[in-house]
């Protein structure tokens, strides 16, 4: 009898603490007492599709495929594999501005969570003779992470700056079985940062605006193909006839279109409310104005896209 009353007692926690309900509770108790990045990532996808329409301007490619990419992978509890994208565009485009945002709607914070680790060649690879040590260093970094957070953020900014060879390190945890020490490499995600395929992507931009069409026609398959070549092909990328592209390891090639005159006064309307100077209507027409623009024939779009935007505010304010 006594046996199996103990077994009853067991079933029946075991179906309370399957209950949803007492799992989030008991989840609360255990993120007041314990660190853990499960505690930390609470992603809020409608908050990311929101800021994306409200403060990323001219990039209705980025806005779409950021949100849809990032919906459908964290609607997984368990990924096929990681999500790996990568924003190529020209200076000022909004690339880190996206990267910023991820950060602050899935852990609350734009770059402060320990969970989300950002690399700067410049900073952390300056040099090209030292490839196989920073192979080996990138593996037990991300792997250490990894292991400690599944959920880690990786953020690979100017990889025009990674020296040829660093990144394949990499290829093990991108592809659909990376799992070690019980820890599923999958759930992460990659972000990589590029100037390269600007060219390819301006040009697109051009010819669209020359064709009397509006920019938002351009589609994303009109630009992957190109973006992937571009930086397979340029021995400037650190994707340079890398293996993780042969192999079509990232999820989406995400094209930042060049910014047009209007983009530029919205983006100094932005920074002005920030100051709490909203009405000053004038010193948005003046950086709109004190912007340099290319082609030399024509002037379309800002050739540092929103980057000089700040100073230009101080400057008229």
């Amino acid at each position: 009898m006594a046996v199996r009353r103990a077994v009853i007692q067991l079933v029946l926690m075991v179906l309370l603490y399957s209950s949803p309900v007492v799992e989030c509770f008991f989840k609360r108790i255990s993120c007041t007492i314990s660190s853990d990045c499960n505690c930390d990532f609470k992603p809020n996808i409608r908050g990311l599709e929101w800021d994306l329409y409200k403060n990323l301007y001219g990039q209705h490619l980025a806005q779409d495929t950021v949100s849809e990419e990032v919906a459908n992978f964290l609607q997984k509890e368990s990924p096929d594999q990681p999500l790996v994208l990568s924003f190529h565009g020209g200076s000022g485009t909004g690339k880190t501005l996206v990267s910023a945002m991820l950060g602050r709607h899935l852990y609350g914070t734009a770059m402060g969570s320990p969970y989300i680790h950002q690399f700067v060649p410049t900073l952390h690879f300056p040099s090209p003779d030292r490839v196989q040590q920073y192979r080996l260093e990138l593996k037990d970094w991300v792997q250490g992470n990894l292991t400690a957070c599944a959920r880690s953020i990786f953020i690979f900014d100017e990889m025009e700056n990674m020296p040829p060879g660093v990144i394949d390190i990499l290829k093990p945890f991108l592809g659909p079985s990376h799992t070690v020490f019980g820890t599923n490499y999958r759930k992460a995600i990659y972000i990589f940062i590029s100037t390269i395929g600007e060219e390819v992507i301006n040009r697109m931009a051009l010819e669209t605006r020359q064709a009397g069409k509006e920019r938002e026609e351009i589609r994303l398959v009109d630009l992957e193909d190109a973006i992937s070549q571009a930086v397979f092909n340029n021995s400037r990328s650190g994707f340079f006839h890398s293996s993780i592209i042969q192999e079509k390891l990232l999820t989406s090639f995400v094209p930042f279109l060049p910014l047009g005159r209007r983009h530029v006064e919205r983006c100094a309307r932005r920074e002005l409310c920030q100051r709490g100077e909203c009405q000053r209507t004038d010193v948005v027409e003046a950086v709109g104005g004190a912007v340099v623009y290319m082609p030399e024939q024509g002037q379309h779009f800002s050739s540092k896209g929103c980057k000089s935007v700040p100073a230009k505010v101080n400057l008229f304010l």
